[in-house]
């Protein structure tokens, strides 16, 4: 009698394994998009969708809302930027964010150098924290406030008066814009270099000292360096920001402060809506930061090995 063994079911083939499974490729590429959707249909709708539509208007002469007529694509208001009128205010928004950004610099660093270099660690998250508590505030009432201060019959007045000081009026002029600018974006200054400077590997800077670098040497070749990416992060970021602020222009500069984005704002809202005149000002400050970013992509994350 012979006993007949089970017969095993024969072996899958790899195909009949795999079932209704995507390949592997369709999967790893799946996954990321899965987790980039909501993020990029996000960026699609509000920022590369109407970049394009301020783009399209931009290639349309002297566009006005409700006129019902069209002119055809041009370049005629970008040509209408390089009227002297609209130069000037381009170089002087230009201007205000470059000072603005020099002179974040110049009183942010210490401020930074000191918070994470020189005062007790128990401290520094509080010192931190206080330092940047104005911006838990709106950015317009930080400039009412300014207003508040500067005006003539304001607090600066009253302080000169009460020392025998001559009386000042600086609101409505360029020295009150360059004082808000700088009061409203010297927190990210400070912010940015502390992150930068907290890193600082202190023992680099008692080697220099112990070859015998003066305080000033050790300072220029070995802390600067060190912070050479955190310190052109803050600068391009203050920049950038400072280049588009429309607030603090608009309530404490006078007609002699006219930048662009009060120039966009009042192409768009103002007596003349000359859209495509002010979607020409828009692609133009686009352009500006596009650069300003790309120049931080290139410059801000070199190593810094290299620049020891």
């Amino acid at each position: 009698m012979t006993t007949q063994l089970p017969l095993s079911p024969p072996p899958e083939s790899a195909d009949e394994g795999r079932g209704d499974r995507p390949p592997g490729w369709l999967s790893k590429l799946l996954g990321p998009l899965l987790l980039l959707a909501p993020a990029g249909v996000w960026l699609l709708l509000l920022l590369v969708v109407p970049t394009v539509m301020i783009l399209e208007l931009s290639l349309i002469p002297g566009f006005r809302p409700g006129t019902g007529t069209v002119s055809p694509y041009g370049l005629g208001n970008f040509l209408t930027i390089f009227q002297p009128l609209y130069l000037r205010v381009i170089a002087r928004s230009i201007l205000f964010a470059v000072l603005c950004t020099l002179f974040c610099l110049l009183l942010g660093f210490p401020v930074a150098y000191w918070i994470a270099i020189l005062s007790p660690r128990r401290w520094r998250n509080l010192l931190l924290v206080s330092f940047v508590l104005p911006l838990w505030t709106s950015s317009l009432l930080r400039s009412y406030a300014w207003i508040t201060i500067l005006r003539p019959s304001g607090v600066l007045n009253g302080v000169l008066g009460l020392v025998g000081a001559p009386r000042v009026d600086i609101l409505n002029t360029q020295l009150s814009v360059m004082i808000g600018l700088v009061y409203n974006f010297l927190p990210y200054m400070v912010l940015i270099l502390y992150a930068s400077l907290e890193k600082l590997d202190l023992r680099l800077l008692e080697a220099a000292a112990d070859l015998g670098a003066t305080p000033r040497e050790g300072f220029v070749k070995v802390t600067v360096p060190q912070t050479l990416p955190g310190i052109a992060a803050g600068c391009l970021l203050v920049f950038i920001t400072s280049l588009g602020d429309f607030v603090v222009p608009e309530l404490l500069g006078g007609a002699s402060s006219m930048t662009m984005a009060r120039l966009i704002y009042n192409q768009f809202l103002g007596a003349t809506r000359n859209w495509g005149f002010g979607s020409a000002l828009s692609m133009i400050l686009i352009l500006a930061v596009s650069v300003s970013i790309a120049l931080l992509l290139k410059y801000g994350d070199r190593d810094v090995e290299k620049t020891v």
